[in-house]
């Protein structure tokens, strides 16, 4: 077919253009190419100029084609290793139960993700951690519901009172039918194998006798308000079903744990008692003191009885996760002759010192977050109490990846030998970092059935 006159110059036309968008191309590649060396030429020199002399030789043998791949890494197996890290940081957090909730506290990954945590209370049981981690409680037990919270007769109290329940010889696990305010007319003397679950539900003991663990063993205490508790005693009370006796006068603690083993207080609020918040003393040991919230009190945690008391060489004890918050003094906690794990608390206040001992403790504090307070002559975290510096330099005080706020300083000592500390040793540390959102469920939760805690 003959082609018309305009056809004759389409031809010429669409070949000039294809030329044209080629030669453009093949430019714009010309450019990229100068660029991208121009680009290396400069990070090069730049690397060669920095201080990190590692990355600057090994740029000098990076393969031209390496250079250009965009997903190539500087050294795959750096990378793979902290993968390799934040997935077994990640196991590890979840290794308890249930998926994290984001906090990294291990306890609490363990059972608080649960919506129905209510119907699975005794899995608590296996969530603790630290030098108490075995506390059983009453888990292998039956439920006991506390229904009354009187406690007119501490001799003979009535079913259903949290002073019939604690008495028990076999295994319970304690829970509560509704929000109760307690005042104890003496101190509540507890039998082994028993837990108190106080999640659901507001329960204070207050305004009265506490808590006294007295040579008994696998007790776990979660989720009270224990406040105001005052001095009682020169009375009959009951210990057991088959014993009530004779009764001194109590110091006023919020929780006495005298000669006894395998003890978990978690997740409770303390305050302003007589004495002490929490003691341990008498050759007590395979304690956890975990995710409590102390706060308005002066002599917070006493562990050991006295310097000359041998029997507490042998113990062992875990503060984990705890905030030590407004209104205290000092003793959180003081320590005398055993071992001491103090690991990722947050301490936000004290007025006189935070950790302090005596005759020889071992004090291990790991990944917690001290925040010193305005007093520039209470900086110290530490305390050597009564003793010549000729004597406790000795002692095995360390600390290791602790945060230091507002001037805190640690006053460390000992030779650090590896087999004290190793006593002192009862969880992996975390970063002092996660501190604020590990224990930002300290104390009492505001648990309620069918949602998680």
């Amino acid at each position: 077919m003959a082609m018309g006159a305009s056809g004759k110059w389409l031809l010429p036309l669409f070949s000039l253009l294809l030329l044209l968008v080629l030669f453009v191309g093949a430019m714009s590649r010309v450019h990229q190419n100068e660029s991208t060396q121009n680009f290396r030429a400069v990070e090069k020199e730049q690397l060669q100029s920095s201080p990190n002399s590692t990355m600057a030789a090994r740029s000098e043998g990076i393969d031209e084609g390496t250079a250009l791949n965009e997903h190539a890494v500087d050294d795959p197996e750096e990378v793979a290793k902290m993968v390799e890290m934040a997935t077994q940081n990640s196991t590890e957090r979840r290794k308890l139960g249930f998926f994290s909730c984001g906090t990294g506290n291990p306890i609490d990954d363990c059972w608080r993700c649960d919506p129905n945590w209510h119907n699975n209370r005794k899995k608590l049981a296996d969530c603790g951690i630290g030098f108490g981690r075995n506390a059983i409680g009453g888990r292998d037990g039956r439920f006991y519901v506390v229904t009354d919270p009187g406690d007119d007769d501490p001799v003979n109290p009535r079913p259903g009172t949290l002073r019939h329940a604690v008495i028990q010889k076999e295994p319970l696990w304690i829970v509560f039918k509704r929000d109760m305010i307690i005042t104890l007319k003496q101190e509540l003397i507890m039998n082994s194998f028993k837990t108190i679950d106080c999640r659901g539900v507001n329960v204070h003991i207050a305004n009265g006798g506490c808590i006294t663990v007295q040579f008994i063993t696998n007790v776990i205490i979660h989720g009270l308000h224990i406040h105001d508790c005052k001095r009682t005693g020169n009375a009959m009370v009951r210990s057991s079903p088959s014993h009530y006796g004779w009764r001194t006068m109590a110091d006023g603690d919020a929780i006495s744990i005298f000669g006894s083993s395998h003890i978990w207080v978690d997740h409770n609020s303390l305050s302003n008692c007589a004495d002490g918040l929490v003691d341990a003393v008498m050759g007590s040991t395979a304690i956890t003191i975990s995710n409590n919230y102390f706060t308005h009190h002066n002599e917070v945690i006493l562990l050991g009885h006295s310097d000359n008391y041998v029997r507490d060489k042998q113990m062992q004890v875990t503060i984990a996760y705890n905030h030590f918050g407004e209104g205290l003094i000092q003793r959180m906690p003081r320590c005398r002759l055993g071992y001491f794990h103090v690991v990722n608390n947050d301490y936000t206040h004290w007025e006189m010192y935070a950790i302090g001992g005596s005759a020889n403790p071992t004090i291990n504090s790991q990944g917690n977050r001290y925040l010193a307070p305005t007093n520039p002559f209470a900086k110290e975290v530490t305390k050597r109490v009564d003793t010549a510096e000729s004597q406790w330099k000795g002692w095995n005080w360390r600390s290791a990846g602790d945060l230091m706020l507002n001037g805190a300083y640690f006053t460390p000592s000992g030779a650090g030998a590896s087999a004290s500390y190793a006593r002192a040793s009862s969880l992996g540390a975390k970063s002092s970092s996660m501190v604020g959102s590990i224990t930002s469920g300290a104390g009492v939760l505001g648990c309620r059935p069918g949602r998680q805690c």
